[in-house]
This record gives structure tokens, sequence and C-alpha cells, in this order.
């Protein structure tokens, strides 16, 4: 774990004690809740989706609007708007709106890893790229990439959309995770007031936060799976922080 990770965990160990009576806690914290973006041409295509700005698909916003039910359904009382926060990428924020969330933050600190020489390229691409077997992100991440793969390019969406790649030098997954832990800290007075909380963001940012959230490494994210417009609930159990929730 990493200085940066270390500090963020180790503010969320003062919090008050919970009070039990039997069975039952007399306090309730809040909940946050972590909601992927709807399907993209580039999540169909395996193509790996950082800060590149594209578009939901049709596909993708029904998504989002069936989020949006499964959501009211088990949250009944909502999420005030200055307790949801949306990443800055368009996706992110047509599936909160898309799902009924039309006003909430914008905030980088949940923006999506930055792939930087892979992004807009497969698994299958890199590897080719590299010349090597097989390739994963979490095993050769962007800041271990050759920078004869850095550049920019334009290419097609399938729909004839066009969008600017730019493939950069990347972060680490322990800086995202950072990064995606800044915003928890910033959170935890509200989950701790019991109010609940809503991040959109996208599909790896969210298992980082996860990771942060349960005290793990970084590449603890590997092993989690968030399926378009689908929701995670993380909370508290016993005054610790638990996965409450996963893939909804």
């Amino acid at each position: 774990m990493t200085g940066t990770i270390a500090k963020t965990m180790a503010s969320f160990a003062h919090r008050p004690e919970v009070q039990y009576s039997g069975d039952m806690a007399e306090t309730h914290y809040g909940r946050l809740v972590l909601l992927r973006h709807g399907q993209t041409a580039w999540s169909v295509s395996g193509q790996h989706t950082g800060r590149t700005d594209i578009p939901l698909t049709l596909t993708g916003e029904e998504q989002a609007r069936e989020a949006g039910a499964r959501l009211r359904e088990n949250f009944p009382d909502g999420f005030i708007p200055e307790h949801v926060f949306v990443s800055p990428l368009q996706r992110a924020q047509s599936t909160a709106r898309g799902a009924g969330f039309t006003s909430f933050h914008v905030t980088s600190q949940i923006a999506e890893w930055d792939y930087g020489p892979a992004e807009g390229r497969t698994r299958e691409m890199m590897a080719q790229a590299l010349g090597v077997p097989s390739w994963n992100v979490w095993d050769t991440g962007p800041l271990d990439l050759p920078e004869d793969l850095q550049g920019e390019h334009n290419e097609m969406l399938p729909d004839g959309t066009p969008v600017h790649v730019v493939n950069g030098p990347g972060e680490s997954a322990e800086q995202a995770a950072a990064r995606a832990g800044s915003l928890i800290e910033a959170v935890t007075p509200v989950l701790l007031d019991g109010d609940d909380v809503l991040c959109v963001a996208h599909a790896h940012i969210l298992r980082l936060l996860t990771a942060v959230w349960l005290g793990q490494p970084a590449d603890f994210a590997r092993h989690l799976e968030l399926d378009t417009a689908h929701y995670a609930v993380l909370g508290f159990h016993n005054d610790e922080h638990v996965i409450q929730a996963w893939n909804m």
C-alpha cells in the first residue's frame, strides 16, 4: 500500500464507536453506492476507455434508465443532490441523468483510470504491440509501457462519431486509487452522519475505490467485476468497512 493510500485509510480510523443493544446497532451509518456507467461502443469492443470522452450507446442509455429504477426500488429515500458525485466524462454524466439524477457534483476524483499508452486499445492489441502472448493492465500498468506507444490519433465509433484518442504516460493503479480515496475521505463525514452517497463513474476507478474502502492494496481491485450500469453498495458492519452488495 502506498503512503498516500495508507494516509487516506488512517484517516478513517477515528470513527465513533457503534453502541449495540442485542444484535441491533443504535448508530446507523450511511451507505456509499457506486454506479458504473452504461454501455459504450468501447465497452462492447473491449477497448480500454479511460479519458477518451465517448457517449453511451442506445443500449447504454436504456441501461441507465433501468439502473435508476433499481436504485429507486432499493433506495426509496433517494439521494440528495449534494451527495451525488459524478465523473466529468460524458458517459458517466449521461448515466446519472438517465438514472434520474439531474443535479450532482462533478469531480475528477472518480474520472476513470488514465490508461496512457493502452487507451483505446484492447488487450490483444497491446499484446501484439508488445510482442508478448498476453497483456493485462494489472500486470503491466500504464507507467511500465514503452514511450513509443504514446501519441494521439483520431478514430470513428461504429455509429460514425469521431473521437480523439490521447495516449499519454497515464497513471499507476496506486495513483488512481489514491485519487479515488480522496473522495472517500471527503464523504466520510456524510456517511458517519447516516446519509447515503452515490458515485456514478467507471469500472476500474470504482473497483479501485472499493479496494481503498476495504484497506486493501490497489491490486485487490483486479478481483472485482462491475458490469455496465450495475451498482455496488459499500457500508459498515460492526464499525468495519465492508461490501454490502455487489454488481446489482
